[in-house]
């Protein structure tokens, strides 16, 4: 571990630039390209939680400090850069003033891997493909060649749980067209919402392909930034004019919603600030979101997609639907789907098993079983739900155990004048049941063998018509010792 000498400092003067920047929020991250130096500072933990800071920690990238409640998240920036083409690059992290202590964190995928990585697989956990938390004495960090020392960069640690603690990593490849996450945080304030400044400067190494040949600065003038995930409880979302190329020199400005994002902006917003620097985008209010500023010298657009998502809930109406039952004769298995209150990409889990997507599950057991339902863009996970599925078992195991000792139609008493009537292979009445209560395997005393047992299942139901009609199911279920 690190130890790092803290003392009360006077600031560097320092003149604040209109480039200086941050977002300490992912779904806000900035795009930045690699006409550097990218003036930046980090001053608050921002609106949603990116990580659990405990397990981001055990991935050896970041430490919350020598303060018990530190929240890596209080002093943090998100920058994002997109390859323009495959090549290595490295970027230098300059602290501005002498009391900053800058870590990083990069996430991406690996070259070669097609997954896109996105804000809401980051707070889901992905791991960072780079990372560092070392102490910087000669105030830089980063990947590559320290510019001050001459250090050059040393391999990522395999080992998590002895952390990185290289000041500087060796140089990253990077894939034409993938995107890439940089979290930056002052871990000598993280503790506070202290505002610092720092620079971030793009850097390749001696004798390679330029910099600015590999990072595409088109991506740069997407200042609204990427694609955001919402839920429904989540802080509002402030997309800003401000961000643009322009910086202030603005004459006008003006916002618009695509609400369904079929290339038709039919609404036409009022933002905040003068002229309408920010706009403030809040649940349920999905869609593409464009804005068009205007300056002295040109015009400047860029869009953004904003989706929320809702927190899983089940269908108070119709929550688990039978789609088939045992009770019938064909198919002679339990089949469900459950109905999701809500417009989340949704999977399902049942008595405790894998998750998958789809919503219908075959052949479920009779009685009382649990569901869990996620969703997979992190807007929350059901406790798990119990649902009756109605039907019989094919066996039970009357051995006086307290497991499947009796045996009769799970579910029986939601039915309309239900009775059961089991039967031995000649025909013999052995046992007539209602709703309580269940066969024990014994007849007049006496245990039955084990085998195959017949029953005939008589109940009421109503049709499609609303009239109640008659329902008779006869088959077998085994007896097992």
């Amino acid at each position: 571990m690190r130890t790092l000498l803290c003392a009360v400092i006077c600031l560097l003067l320092y003149t604040w630039e209109t480039k200086a920047q941050n977002s300490p929020d992912c779904r806000t991250t900035i795009p930045v390209c690699a006409d550097a130096p990218i003036m930046g500072f980090s001053d608050g933990s921002g609106d949603i939680d990116d990580f659990d800071p405990d397990v981001i920690r055990q991935t050896g990238c970041l430490e919350k400090g020598s303060i018990g409640e530190a929240n890596i998240e209080n002093n943090t920036s998100w920058f994002a850069f997109r390859a323009l083409a495959d090549g290595q690059i490295g970027f230098d992290i300059e602290a501005l003033t002498t009391t900053a202590e800058w870590d990083f964190a990069v996430y991406g995928s690996e070259v070669g891997d097609d997954a896109v990585l996105d804000c809401v697989d980051i707070s889901s956990g992905a791991d960072p493909i780079r990372c560092n938390y070392e102490v910087n004495s000669t105030g830089f960090t980063g990947i590559g060649i320290n510019p001050i020392s001459g250090q050059n960069g040393q391999p990522p640690v395999d080992d998590v749980t002895e952390g990185n603690q290289n000041t500087y990593d060796t140089w990253m490849d990077v894939a034409e067209g993938e995107i890439y996450y940089i979290l930056i945080n002052n871990y000598n304030t993280n503790f506070d919402g202290d505002p610092e400044p720092f620079s971030l400067t793009f850097t390749n190494p001696p004798g390679s392909e330029d910099v600015n040949s590999i990072l595409d600065c088109t991506f740069r003038d997407e200042f609204l930034g990427l694609d955001i995930i919402a839920c429904e409880d989540d802080p509002d979302i402030v997309l800003s004019a401000q961000r643009s190329p322009a910086g202030a020199v603005i004459n006008s400005v003006v916002w618009e919603l695509d609400s369904e994002d079929d290339g038709t902006y039919e609404t036409v917003l009022t933002g905040s600030g003068a002229p309408d620097y920010e706009l403030t985008v809040s649940y349920p209010n999905s869609g593409r979101y464009r804005v068009t500023i205007t300056t002295p010298f040109t015009v400047i657009t860029d869009d953004i997609l904003i989706t929320y998502y809702t927190t899983p809930v089940l269908d108070a109406t119709t929550p688990v639907e039978i789609l088939d039952t045992n009770l019938s004769i064909d198919p002679d298995r339990n089949d469900i789907r459950f109905n999701v209150d809500g417009d989340g990409d949704y999977e399902y889990a049942i008595n405790g098993g894998e998750f998958q997507d789809d919503a219908i599950f075959l052949n479920v057991p009779s009685g009382i079983n649990t569901v869990i339902v996620n969703d997979k863009n992190g807007c929350g996970i059901t406790e798990p739900i119990e649902f009756l599925v109605v039907g019989y078992n094919k066996f039970f195991t009357p051995n006086a155990d307290g497991n499947n000792d009796t045996w009769n139609i799970e579910g029986i008493e939601t039915l309309n004048n239900p009775v059961v009537f089991i039967f031995d292979r000649y025909g013999k009445l052995l046992k007539q049941l209602g709703v309580a209560g269940g066969w024990d395997g014994t007849f007049n005393g006496r245990p039955m063998p084990a085998t195959d047992y017949w029953f005939r299942f008589e109940y009421e139901e109503n049709d499609d018509a609303g009239l109640l009609v008659a329902k008779t199911r006869k088959t077998h279920f085994t007896l097992k010792r």
